[in-house]
């Protein structure tokens, strides 16, 4: 009888461990962890983020800690502890706020957990080992040169009327992304030849909280109703990202009868994709999160082979505590022109989800 308890135990014991991901993995990852934490579900490119990541990882052979925080600093924060605490090896963490996760990232340095940041930077720590992301000063170049071309603002007599609506102020990737549009179009501006008519022109005055659509929505309807009602025409609103170009888009359909604007965007959410093929948005900075995803379970790889990590930028990403070594991918642009070469033969979109 001890005999059989004894095997019973063993048995169950074993299979505890390989439900609660504990002893060997399958693959060339071994019984290597890796926690990855998302900020919110609620755009779609986080989702296709987790999801990529997953899928990449687990077919390198790794176990997988995903995790999305509701955009909640301190769920984040409490997820990351525990993924901490469950024996993760490595950190893949995009941040809902880069400067938010102190506690979390001294918990891992204490460890000797490597952390990459994903796509947003992580502050004021210098536990963050490295940086992998798409060249976010290059995406609002994308989104500036795109405008400047559209209006051959080189040649046009003008002037033109433009607005601008930049990301959340807690993304360390919003200032590069406005001030890389910016920069593009700062001459005109200055020349005359665009026209801020509201005025709004500073990354402050044009922030979005939380990238949120609603709030970008609110504001559009403000400047609409305050600037243009009179008949005046909005030639261009620079969007950063696709929900905040979203809320523009939404307000315009309510509030605004004149000259329908150029309108930039990033990401190529499914609406918005629809949205340029309709003729209501011009483009999306494209950012193949597939192609991020592979770079990053390579850092993976390379962090826990104790091999030398692929970086391509070591001067650019300071968080106020050390510059990263950072990864940058290249981002493209689609249109109502090129939309079927980049996302639906890519792979990325099918025929049928953009109907």
């Amino acid at each position: 009888m001890k005999k059989l308890v004894a095997l019973f135990l063993t048995a169950t014991l074993t299979l505890s461990m390989l439900l609660s991901g504990c002893g060997a993995a399958g693959g060339n990852g071994g019984s290597k962890k890796v926690g990855v934490s998302m900020p919110t579900k609620d755009l779609q490119r986080w989702n296709q983020d987790g999801d990529n990541m997953q899928k990449e990882l687990q077919a390198a052979g790794y176990q997988v800690d995903l995790q999305y925080a509701a955009n909640d600093v301190q769920t984040q924060l409490s997820q990351i502890e525990n993924m901490i605490s469950n024996g993760c090896d490595v950190l893949v963490i995009a941040a809902i706020e880069g400067s938010s996760l102190g506690e979390a990232l001294d918990m891992a340095k204490s460890k000797n957990i490597p952390v990459i940041a994903y796509d947003r930077l992580l502050m004021g720590s210098d536990a963050v080992s490295y940086y992998a992301t798409f060249d976010n000063y290059k995406v609002g170049t994308v989104q500036g040169t795109y405008v400047k071309e559209q209006l051959d603002l080189d040649n046009a007599a003008g002037p033109f009327n433009i607005e601008f609506t930049a990301g959340d102020p807690g993304d360390n990737n919003a200032g590069f992304f406005f001030n890389g549009a910016y920069d593009v179009l700062k001459g005109y501006i200055e020349s005359g030849k665009l026209v801020v008519v509201s005025g709004q022109k500073t990354f402050e005055e044009v922030a979005t909280p939380s990238w949120a659509t609603e709030t970008a929505q609110s504001r559009a309807e403000n400047i609409l109703s305050s600037f243009y009602a009179s008949g005046t025409d909005l030639d261009v609103w620079l969007c950063s990202n696709d929900s905040t170009a979203l809320g523009v888009e939404n307000a315009l359909a309510a509030n605004y009868n004149g000259k329908y604007p150029i309108i930039t965007g990033q990401d190529c959410d499914i609406v918005n994709t629809k949205n340029m093929i309709e003729g209501k948005q011009a483009m999306s900075v494209f950012k193949d999160t597939r192609t991020l995803a592979s770079q990053v379970v390579k850092m993976v790889g390379q962090i826990l082979n104790n091999e030398t990590v692929d970086v391509n930028d070591t001067k650019t990403y300071d968080n106020g505590v050390k510059v990263v070594p950072s990864f940058l991918c290249e981002p493209v642009f689609a249109d109502a022109n090129n939309y079927k070469t980049i996302l639906i033969d890519s792979g990325y979109y099918t025929e049928d989800q953009l109907k």
